[in-house]
């Protein structure tokens, strides 16, 4: 496949996890080694395609600002696929605890099937909530699906909400929708939030502030897809090297400042 073609289909791909998606578009970007404003324009399109992807910002940013751009787009690429972060909270759980999620984080899904124990409450968000649901009974974990009506009860019921970044600045993180109402009625109730921050999703502030302008560009704030939940609101996080304090969450930035991604 031409690398325009193959940049075309990685950029538009869609329902796939974002670390996925990045790997390919990491690999994707390696044909443009030697052609540096065809780099910037490539991670400009993968962004305008998936701007709310706190690695794809992080793979551009380093990228971008490489010495070898074609062996740091390989590096990055594996880097995402041998992301431990679902393991790492796997390893974490309370084997029996009852955990809440919210729709269908993939890097989480996986985790709970990996404990393979303990029951699983979805808050159904109407984004493939039931698929998670089947996968993990096709695995034996017991699952119930919860309409968001029941949210608060849920949570109520539960041991710890678990959720996870799709992206990650130093004060606060995008999740998918109804997270930040799953925190708060979990702060209220006095039950444990957890997130996971997989490999690249935090963000230093320039570039986490470019994404949230995008972000909040794409809609009317009441129907964007995603939520954004202080950190303030989180107990544990997650990352690809096991759990940590939520005051070393700048520990997880390494993304550098890439100016290219910085123009609207």
């Amino acid at each position: 496949m031409h690398p325009i073609e193959r940049l075309r289909y990685v950029a538009r791909a869609d329902g796939a996890p974002q670390a996925v998606i990045v790997s390919e578009s990491a690999r994707a970007l390696s044909t443009f080694a030697d052609d540096p404003a065809g780099l910037v324009m490539a991670t400009r399109r993968l962004i305008a395609h998936h701007p709310t992807f706190g690695s794809m910002w992080w793979m551009a940013a380093r990228v971008l600002t490489a010495s070898n751009a074609g062996q740091e787009a390989f590096t990055l690429s594996e880097e995402l696929e041998d992301d431990a972060t679902a393991r790492r909270l796997a390893q974490a759980l309370d084997p029996a605890a009852t955990v809440l999620v919210v729709g269908w984080p993939p890097q989480v899904g996986e985790a709970l099937a990996r404990r393979g124990s303990g029951a699983v409450l979805i808050a159904d968000t109407g984004r493939e909530a039931a698929g998670l649901q089947r996968f993990l009974e096709s695995r034996g974990v017991d699952v119930l699906l919860v309409p968001l009506a029941g949210l608060s009860a849920a949570v109520r019921h539960c041991s710890a909400v678990v959720l996870e970044c799709v992206a990650g600045g130093p004060q606060e993180g995008l999740f998918d929708g109804a997270s930040a109402a799953a925190a708060a009625l979990a702060r209220a109730f006095g039950v444990e939030v957890w997130a996971t921050v997989g490999v690249g999703r935090m963000l230093p502030t320039r570039l986490w502030d470019a994404l949230i302008a995008r972000w909040e560009a794409l809609d009317e704030p009441w129907e964007l897809p995603e939520d954004v939940v202080p950190w303030s609101l989180v107990d544990r996080v997650v990352g690809p090297a096991g759990p940590i304090d939520a005051a070393a969450m700048a520990t997880l930035i390494t993304a550098p400042i890439a100016p290219e991604l910085l123009r609207p």
